[in-house]
């Protein structure tokens, strides 16, 4: 809890690829790395108000070195006749002393792209626009632009007070710990009067599923399915022939049935199979049920003699009452 992880570089590798595409051996892996970090500058400082949102840099075994521009604005960057761009291709080949390749890409939704969102917010910060609304607005446009989710977060010397503080601002949902959600993250920095303001700028796009990738080998199957789909109407339409012909030999069959019906054999075998059953099953239980009634009377008789004992037990009480009288009696005689 706590820890801050940058969004892009906890997702590379899994839908993300990396900005730096190049392998060096170990002695030369420093120089390269520092020759991408410095060009960067170049780039960005030359053409910063072009609206650039991130540069791919790519290295040719033939010492070549090729640059992926992605900006909102190319036509700044070309320049009347591309003569901006050669300039600076000439610039970088001087610097670096390799061969360089520029490409542009133009960025078509400006305001789904993260890092053009901070630097908006921050070039307004810097004409003294109010915070709150430069949020507010830039919110406004993302999601109407598309976007899932946004979260902003400025900090600094807000409004020039003398206090520093945090302020941020967010619409919809932006789940920082799922690996699938496409996030884009940027940051930017407003130097004002009264100090820096830093802006960062998290949009949440859409969830990449791991079906979408997989969309291209699963469409080079469907000819063998159209083959096996084509020939199961031929074995379909074979059987409605065989159920035709059945109908045919009932009809033949019913009146052959006709002149066997004087012969009762079945009826003869199945009277005498009847007839043994009868005493074996009747007499049993014939019996039995005879058996059985005969000794309910008696313990309807049995049941009878509790009554007697009652109307025994009845005097019982009665002589009980004459002694207790009795008893009464004499007590007042001895008294």
């Amino acid at each position: 809890m706590g820890h801050k992880v940058h969004p892009n570089a906890f997702r590379l590798g899994v839908f993300r690829p990396w900005e730096a595409n190049w392998f060096a051996n170990p002695k030369d892996y420093t120089n390269m790395l520092h020759e991408d970090l410095e060009m960067r500058r170049i780039i960005l400082a030359r053409l910063r108000n072009a609206g650039i949102a991130k540069i791919e840099t790519e290295r040719s075994s033939n010492a070549q070195l090729t640059v992926t521009i992605h900006t909102a604005k190319p036509g700044i960057v070309i320049g009347k006749g591309g003569s901006s761009v050669d300039q600076l291709r000439e610039d970088l080949e001087k610097r670096f002393g390799n061969r360089v390749r520029i490409s542009i890409q133009e960025i078509k939704q400006p305001e789904l792209d993260a890092q053009l969102v901070a630097e908006n917010i921050a070039s307004q910060i810097e004409r003294r626009i109010s915070y709150k609304r430069a949020m507010k607005q830039s919110i406004l446009r993302t999601m109407r632009a598309g976007a899932k989710g946004i979260r902003l977060y400025a900090g600094g010397r807000l409004r020039g007070a003398e206090m520093a503080r945090r302020e941020q601002d967010r619409e919809g949902r932006v789940p920082l710990h799922t690996l699938r959600a496409d996030i884009d993250f940027g940051r930017a920095t407003a130097k004002t009067t009264f100090g820096a303001i830093g802006v960062k700028v998290w949009i949440y796009k859409d969830q990449i599923t791991p079906a979408q990738r997989r969309l291209q080998p699963i469409a080079e199957e469907p000819a063998p399915v159209a083959e096996v789909v084509t020939a199961a109407p031929e074995v379909v339409t074979a059987p409605p022939e065989v159920v035709t012909a059945p109908p045919q030999t009932v009809e033949a069959v019913a009146p052959q049935a006709a002149p066997a019906e004087p012969v009762a054999q079945p009826a003869t075998v199945a009277a005498p199979a009847r007839t043994p059953r009868r005493p074996r099953t009747a007499s049993a239980p014939d019996a039995a049920v005879e058996a059985t009634p005969k000794p309910a009377p008696r313990a309807r008789a049995t049941t009878a003699k509790p009554k007697a004992e009652t109307t025994a037990k009845a005097p019982a009480k009665k002589t009980g009452t004459t002694r207790t009288g009795a008893s009464r009696t004499n007590r007042k005689t001895e008294s």
